[in-house]
């Protein structure tokens, strides 16, 4: 079982990251804030799970144990497989997604395409009070962190804002914004100056995970 890649990423897709390690390339399946994350040539650190049917053998990837743990819990429930499991982790964050289990919130859960608002609410069925929310909530105290400082950062908050007008999802935003600016060192709080070109940053960050 492949449990974890570590190296160098050589290209990002729409829906698939081409990660190489030790001379081998591993095509890994990913949650579209995950691959909004990545950028060619980066070093990176993916915790995967290996699917493997009739037809196919896939490589699922995340950039968190938790994100991981949510993907194989979903798994659980008769009916969901893997493809699905991976629409609801880009739909929504490992958190936001336990969070909306443990509350019924089947309305948040159909959002993912392929799912539906019965399928939705079997979630919750299976999973209610299955889920450790502290496990998942507090597995990435560093994406916790980010988000705290963007919410607190006005300069920040418009940028997301400006890509949420252009038609890009909010969590998707607000995570290649944190992204971009860890892997260029912008100093945060965001300085006004530093506006545009933190934008672009996360356009072009936005537009190579499509």
């Amino acid at each position: 079982m492949i449990g974890m890649l570590q190296g160098r990423v050589v290209e990002v897709g729409a829906d698939v990251a081409l990660i190489e390690v030790g001379g081998v390339g591993y095509e890994t399946r990913m949650p579209s804030a995950d691959l909004a994350s990545l950028h060619a040539g980066q070093d990176a650190r993916v915790y995967t799970s290996l699917s493997v049917s009739q037809d196919a053998i896939t490589l699922f990837g995340f950039s968190s144990q938790a994100s991981k743990r949510m993907f194989l819990q979903l798994q659980k429930v008769s009916g969901i497989g893997p493809k699905v499991a991976l629409s609801l982790l880009s739909t929504l964050p490992a958190d936001r997604l336990a969070r909306a289990v443990a509350d019924g919130d089947a309305t948040s859960l159909a959002k993912a395409p392929g799912l539906g608002k019965k399928g939705a609410q079997k979630i919750i069925l299976e999973l209610k009070g299955s889920i450790d929310l502290a496990s998942i909530e507090g597995a990435a105290p560093a994406a916790a962190a980010a988000k705290a400082a963007t919410d607190g950062d006005p300069n920040l908050t418009q940028v997301v804002e400006g890509l949420v007008s252009l038609g890009w999802r909010q969590n998707d935003a607000r995570h290649a914004v944190d992204s971009v600016c860890a892997d260029h060192e912008v100093p945060l709080p965001l300085d006004p100056d530093d506006v545009p070109r933190v934008l672009r940053l996360a356009l072009t960050s936005l537009d190579r995970g499509r």
